[in-house]
């Protein structure tokens, strides 16, 4: 089974991690939720509390297929300033895991220099922080190893990639086909 975490920030964008959550479990994907503070406790970016499933120090990510970064402003800006999230994420480049991130979210895996050579899209006005990426203007853009989405309208296309990059186009369709996309 396939496994992926996603990282939960004061301040993400509820639509974008949950609709990736949902999607992939609908899948079988096995999803974590990760939250990069120390209490499962989050607040989204709308004032909805959530809970995340594990503490970032309880998970083994050395078992993750993929990493998964919501955006929101101020989501994004946690999640950036966490040090611990990004030695994790330059360890997964250099280890070859899958990496995507959605709306200001590239701009974290931009500014470390993942990105450099690939095509990328990000919420707009974050593009500068796409360090060496050729910016393309979709909703969700795969390359190599990357997602890459602009932001809440392209949730389902950013999970639909997910979904085929681990486990094949057929089955993205299947859940597409499933939530009367």
């Amino acid at each position: 089974m396939k496994k992926i975490a996603v990282f939960l920030a004061d301040g993400f964008e509820e639509i974008e991690g949950l609709t990736t959550v949902d999607m992939c479990r609908r899948a079988n994907i096995d999803v974590t939720t990760v939250s990069i503070k120390d209490t499962i406790d989050i607040m989204g970016s709308h004032n909805i509390p959530l809970k995340a499933d594990r503490l970032f120090e309880d998970v083994n990510f050395d078992e993750m297929d993929m990493l998964v970064l919501p955006g929101g402003g101020l989501g994004t800006q946690n999640l950036e300033s966490c040090d611990k999230l990004n030695a994790l994420l330059k360890k997964a480049d250099s280890d070859g895991k899958f990496i995507s991130a959605i709306c200001a979210a590239p701009r974290v895996i931009g500014k470390l220099g993942l990105l450099k050579g690939k095509k990328a899209t990000c919420y707009p006005g974050n593009e500068q922080f796409l360090e060496g990426a050729e910016y393309v203007n979709e909703k969700a853009v795969t390359d190599g190893r990357f997602i890459t989405s602009r932001g809440m309208g392209g949730s389902i296309e950013f999970a639909a990639a997910i979904i085929t990059q681990l486990l094949g186009a057929e089955k993205s369709k299947e859940i597409l086909d499933q939530i009367q996309y």
